[in-house]
């Protein structure tokens, strides 16, 4: 292929990246296939995706209990399901299950390497695609690791006290009090007092605070109390406190010290080196390194932490540390934000000043000593790195600046495609009814500002409904997941699980993505939709002119950092409303942050940013940030760019040392903005219906939309991709339940004489559609989507609608003959008058596997009939009509062409449904498996609907 042609796909690489991607089998599929930019080529691309845009599993080696061949026969049966990589990551193996006898490998030992060497041979046979973990379990660590090595953290403990009095406390109890109850604890952690003081409540200076450290003796420290209210402080640091979560045989020890540099480059190098000593090179063989979750429990401490922070901020933390620390328990959330003594509120305001800081070195020193180090690495083995690169005090855009595939994460549990209402919404920091995390817009942000189109998720994590996940709800929760900005789904997970291992099999995190379940012989129908997009969306840049600039600095300032994707707390508790109520009425955005602001140039109205350009920013209550953000702010107002601060003007700046002034500057910077005042303008949120909100603000400040959206949905959002010379445009209805008419119009500028088509990224076909004034009218069904895009081909098949059932509609009420062919291989035959969620029946509700309804239709004009619509349907369905398939629906409305399929007469008509399992595995008492994921105090799941409820309408 040309280079030339190659670089006008936006790909932006290096010599030594083009030399690299030569060698790589993934990447060059990606050669190959960029080679042509015309729309025929793209939609080539669409209707027949390569391995390379298949999505991928992550692939939990249980316990590192592998063989050759179990290993062989699984990657035979994802490849034969439509999966293009899969993602090796050992974990520890399940609890509650029996292993068969079958050994643990040791992590990096010969034998597990030489698993390793044979998994990639047999997955490059298949023409698939291997990355790897770089550890085990989450986050990276492992029993060789020893003293500063290990991951430290430094926390408080308090106590409270009324004097006068004489009393004496043991370090056993101030550590019991301080010990922050981490999920995984390090059997082998010691603890150290670091300092005690007494401090009076309230607590107006830091002066006032006692240092009672040198009266420790033989472990006890006697007190006097004075009259009054008083504390005694604990600073306490715990060495190695943590264990690698879910670990495995060699990897399961004391997490590393994400915060020592060399301790990092240690620790990357040994895996390589053990490697690549007995195989030869990974690369090509693997696309990529991983990086999962970093979960490190509150870990905020090395060696040099105070040098280093009195070096890059200017001062001594030391003295402040016991305020700024909230009491944490596990994940390192705050489980007390008044544990502290009373402060007065200019101690307060300090303390926050100083916490920001804190928070920002070492978000500093993790990027500098782990992610720098991290993202080397890979390129030195010439691999690609690919990060979750977020977590607890990390950077949430500029931490996946230079990982090459910057992942995010989308979650499965109940309420995902329910109906939630705003108040709901912003009160459940995971966000009822949404399956993308928090952090996948800032993760798709990233990428955009660094021109990347390759964008991982880890995808349909499944920890609530585990034997209840459906191929629907699959869809719902990842065109969420495309919708934030994610081009690269990595489904959560598979299980490493032997053939003959007791039912339900080995089962460690994530979906029953299984051979077993009972939707696995339709799972391809998932994978060929996700392909699809990824193939269309992977060759596009996703637009955007609006940005967002989200108040991270007082976050930090005020609560800590939070633990990403999921924070304790969302500052402010609306912010995802804001991207969303802006992509439903027809804009995108991207989020931003002060860095980016500061390389930014402000010219004829945009903020820029590489090839991103931003005609408007959103300061969503920010009122704490830099003087040279806000003079830069300026710049871009002057310039003619437009800022909307929403609730608040930024009246301060971030940090401690000099504050005063340069509080002042940031006055004054804002005081200028205000001098142009239909450019820089103050908005207060709505109390409610923020899509509404929007709207009114895009009519009252003329901010155009790319796409009128005559009536804004909750439950519809839009998303623009663009090529060189192709417009795309993907509408989702996120609803279960809701069928809505969009009414779009296109700006005649983006579209200008371009004619739409409809790609269904279902089927693979594309269709014409006869637009009037450039208004697109079409229905979105329950977990609907629709790709619409614009080029300059002008013949082919035209779109044609399937009508809405009516009150002139025909009902189809037979006598049902249905068949229960159950999932453990019994049948059961019966006869049914009405049809009804199986759920609701006390002799089914407890079934698995598929539901057969058979009846005849007695037809006299087969010409009347086009369409049979099967109402409701709890599953996935095939019609049969005469013997003959005509397919399967796996979402949202079941209707059928079935013109060309009937016969005057009679006409024998199958209706097969296929349940989901959760019902019946509630029903396993003695089987371990299911009953955790099923009926466990924490797991227990609702019972399921199931079945055909119909009305089965003829139209």
């Amino acid at each position: 292929m040309k280079r030339r042609n190659f670089l006008l796909q936006g790909s932006i690489l290096s010599a030594a990246g083009v030399l690299m991607l030569s060698t790589n089998s993934f990447s060059k599929e990606i050669l190959d296939t960029l080679g042509d930019n015309s729309t025929d080529n793209l939609y080539k691309l669409f209707k027949d995706p390569s391995a390379n845009y298949r999505p991928f599993v992550r692939w939990w080696w249980n316990g590192n209990k592998i063989e050759k061949t179990e290993l062989a026969r699984e990657l035979r049966l994802l490849k034969d399901a439509g999966i293009g990589g899969v993602e090796i990551n050992p974990i520890s193996f399940p609890s509650n299950t029996d292993d068969m006898g079958i050994a643990s490998l040791e992590w990096l030992s010969d034998e597990w390497i030489e698993q390793l060497r044979f998994t990639l041979a047999e997955a490059k046979s298949l023409g698939m695609t291997c990355d790897l973990l770089a550890g085990t379990g989450f986050p990276f660590g492992a029993e060789f690791l020893e003293g500063e090595e290990r991951a430290q953290v430094v926390v408080i403990g308090v106590k409270k006290f009324e004097g006068p009095m004489n009393t004496e406390i043991s370090l056993f109890d101030l550590f019991k009090e301080a010990d922050p109850a981490t999920l995984s604890p390090y059997s082998g952690r010691t603890m150290e007092i670091l300092e005690v003081k007494l401090v009076p409540d309230p607590l107006n200076n830091i002066e006032e605070a006692i240092n009672l450290t040198g009266q420790v003796k033989n472990d006890v420290i006697k007190l006097t109390i004075p009259k009054g209210k008083y504390a005694v402080y604990a600073l306490v640091k715990i060495d190695g406190f943590m264990k690698v979560i879910q670990g495995a045989p060699g990897g399961r020890g004391p997490v590393l010290n994400h915060f020592n540099g060399a301790a990092v480059k240690k620790y990357l190098n040994r895996i390589t080196n053990s490697i690549q000593e007995k195989i030869g090179p990974l690369a090509p063989s693997i696309r990529s390194f991983f990086v999962d979750s970093l979960e490190m429990e509150g870990a905020n401490w090395t060696s040099d932490m105070m040098a280093e922070f009195k070096k890059r901020r200017g001062y001594d933390l030391y003295p402040y540390l016991p305020f700024i620390l909230f009491k944490t328990g596990r994940m390192g959330n705050t489980v007390d934000l008044n544990y502290h003594v009373k402060m007065n509120p200019q101690m307060q305001e300090s303390l926050v000043r100083i916490r920001y800081d804190f928070e920002f070195t070492k978000a500093e020193l993790f990027e500098e000593r782990f992610t720098q180090n991290y993202v080397q690495w890979c390129k030195e083995n010439k691999i690609k790195s690919r990060a979750q690169a977020y977590g607890r005090g990390h950077f949430l855009l500029e931490g996946s600046f230079d990982i090459d595939i910057p992942e995010g994460e989308t979650w499965l549990k109940y309420g995902v495609g329910e109906d939630i209402s705003e108040a709901d919404f912003t009160k459940y920091p995971w966000h009822l009814g949404r399956g993308n995390t928090m952090i996948n817009k800032y993760v798709s942000s990233a990428a955009h500002l660094k021109d990347k189109k390759l964008i991982s998720s880890e995808e349909l994590t499944n920890t609530d409904m585990v034997f209840n996940e459906s191929l629907e709800i699959f869809k719902i929760a990842g065109d969420q997941s495309t919708i934030s900005g994610i081009t690269h789904p990595i489904f959560h997970g598979f299980n490493y699980s032997p053939k003959n291992a007791a039912f339900p099999g080995w089962i460690t995190y994530g979906g029953y993505f299984n051979e077993q379940n009972n939707m696995w012989p339709y799972f391809n129908h998932y994978t060929d939709y996700r392909a699809r997009q990824s193939a269309l969306l992977q060759q596009a840049s996703m637009f955007a002119d609006i940005a967002l600039l989200a108040p991270i600095g007082d976050m930090w300032g005020d609560f800590g950092a939070q633990m990403e994707p999921f924070p304790s707390r969302v500052t402010p508790a609306y912010q995802n409303l804001v991207w969303e109520s802006i992509h439903q009425n027809g804009n995108a955005c991207d989020y931003i942050s002060e860095p980016v602001i500061m390389e930014s140039e402000m010219k004829n109205g945009f903020l820029s940013y590489g090839s991103r350009k931003y005609h408007t920013l959103f300061l969503i209550e920010v009122r704490s940030i830099n003087p040279a953000s806000a003079k830069k702010l300026y710049d871009f107002v002057q310039n003619g760019g437009r800022i909307f601060c929403l609730e608040a003007y930024p009246e301060k700046s971030l940090g401690w040392n000099n504050h005063q002034s340069k509080d002042e500057e940031v006055r004054e910077w804002v005081s200028k903005m205000k001098q142009f005042p239909d450019r820089f303008i103050f908005l207060n949120k709505p109390e409610s219906n923020f899509k509404e909100w929007y709207k009114s603000v895009q009519v009252k400040y003329n901010i155009t939309p790319y796409i009128s959206i005559k009536s804004p949905e909750t439950f519809i959002t839009q998303v623009r991709y663009q090529t060189k010379d192709v417009e795309i445009f993907m509408f989702n209805n996120a609803s279960n339940k809701h069928n809505y008419n969009l009414d779009a119009t296109f700006a005649i500028k983006i579209i200008g004489r371009k004619q739409a088509w409809l790609w269904d990224a279902v089927t693979g076909k594309r269709t014409k559609l006869e637009l009037k004034n450039n208004n697109l009218k079409i229905d979105l069904g329950p977990a609907d989507s629709k790709i619409i895009v614009f080029n300059n081909d002008r013949r082919g098949e035209a779109w044609k609608s399937i009508p809405e059932p009516n009150s002139t509609s025909k009902i189809i009420k037979p006598n049902w003959k249905v068949e229960f062919k159950h999932s453990d291989g019994s049948v059961k035959n019966v006869e049914m008058d009405v049809l009804a969620d199986l759920k609701d029946h006390p002799v089914y509700v407890d079934f698995s596997g598929t539901v057969i309804y058979r009846s005849s239709l007695q037809i006299d004009n087969i010409k009347a009939i086009k369409y049979l619509d099967l109402g409701k349907v709890y599953g996935i369905t095939e019609l049969i009509i005469n013997g003959k398939n005509i397919g399967t629906k796996w979402y949202g409305r079941r209707a059928y062409e079935v013109e060309g399929f009937l016969q005057k007469g009679a006409n024998a008509l199958e209706i097969k449904v296929v349940t989901v399992m959760g019902n019946y595995m509630k029903t396993l008492k003695d089987n371990q498996t299911a009953q955790y994921w099923t009926n466990n105090v924490r797991k227990a799941q609702p019972i399921q609907s199931m079945g055909l409820v119909g009305p089965v309408t003829i139209l």
